[in-house]
């Protein structure tokens, strides 16, 4: 596996996202799960993405009893900000002394004395910016934290940050059909030597072209909130994949590898975390570090499936205030 630059670090140019073990779709099977994470390892995958808020904190207990003989052998990033409160709700709290008590129950479950990249989650908006990233950087003075980021958060935001504390990366959700990151804060990471994480490099699925049909998805899926994924628009949306499907046969390779071979040519600051919990779904996705798509390929692509042909925002109304992102408009 080549490695890519995330701060102090050599990272796997893939990772893995570790969400979908414990959360949000569908039924976890922890023993499925476990073997993912050592196979990953195995492979070179060597980052390994979680959260306070996945499986509320289920997650991060899965990799921190699973990996705790090989914690030397991956980087670790996992994210603060937003939980489970007592009313068993999301919430988002980016104050001070609640970032700093989550930490320290992160790296309770994580089995480790120290997060080697530890995220903002969400910008808090009732709590000034320097009060939050003060608390992060206070984390790495304490020898907690080696290095911090945020997520989903706008390029100004991240320049605010970096003026605070220096920044090692910024997490947003980018892939064929979201390229929202493309309209500002690609360029500002790249230009402040930040790193960018893609989550759900694979449309949530989408892209594998495995999902035919809303009731394909378990009753617990968080897609089935997602506009993309309702009514006409997912219709709209399935209607792109049969040229998709071709334009991967041209490449000779799966649905999935075109889709991560397509973000990872976007930029050596760019480090995609898909998420699998199937020991088949992740080989097939870590070989995509090896596929040499070309370029006429590659444009292709991005023209088929693009802000203009995608149908549906990617968050409902209520989730799309919880982040700090600038927004293609849709086609929808």
């Amino acid at each position: 596996m080549r490695t890519r630059k995330l701060g102090p670090f050599d990272a796997s140019a893939l990772g893995l996202g570790c969400m979908g073990m414990s959360h949000g779709y569908g039924t976890p099977d922890n023993v499925e799960s476990a073997c993912v994470l050592h196979r990953a390892l195995d492979l070179g995958c060597t980052f390994l993405d979680t959260a306070a808020l996945y499986g509320f904190g289920a997650n991060e207990s899965l990799l921190g009893a699973t990996l705790r003989l090989r914690r030397h052998e991956y980087t670790l990033a996992s994210k603060g900000g937003m939980f489970r409160n007592a009313a068993g709700r999301r919430e988002i709290d980016g104050r001070p002394e609640v970032l700093k008590r989550a930490c320290e129950d992160s790296l309770q479950r994580l089995r480790t004395d120290v997060i080697d990249l530890y995220y903002l989650h969400r910008v808090d908006p009732r709590v000034p910016l320097a009060d939050s990233i003060g608390a992060l950087a206070e984390l790495v003075r304490e020898g907690k934290v080696r290095t911090i980021g945020l997520s989903e958060v706008s390029a100004e935001t991240l320049r605010r940050a970096h003026a605070i504390h220096s920044i090692t990366a910024v997490q947003s959700e980018y892939s064929l059909w979201t390229r929202n990151p493309e309209l500002r804060v690609l360029s500002a990471c790249r230009e402040l030597g930040v790193a960018f994480v893609a989550f759900s490099p694979l449309g949530r699925g989408f892209l594998t072209g495995r999902l035919g049909s809303f009731a394909d998805l378990p009753a617990t899926d968080i897609r089935r909130g997602m506009p993309r994924f309702q009514g006409e628009n997912f219709t709209r949306n399935l209607a792109l994949l049969d040229g998709f499907a071709r334009l991967a046969g041209e490449a000779g390779c799966s649905m999935a590898q075109l889709a991560l071979a397509w973000v990872l040519a976007q930029g050596e600051h760019i480090i995609p975390i898909p998420g699998t919990h199937r020991l088949e779904h992740l080989e097939e996705n870590l070989h995509a570090a090896g596929v040499t798509v070309s370029a006429d390929v590659l444009a292709r692509v991005a023209a088929l499936i693009q802000p203009r042909t995608v149908a549906g925002p990617r968050y409902d109304a209520v989730q799309q205030r919880e982040i700090d992102t600038e927004e293609f408009s849709t086609a929808a």
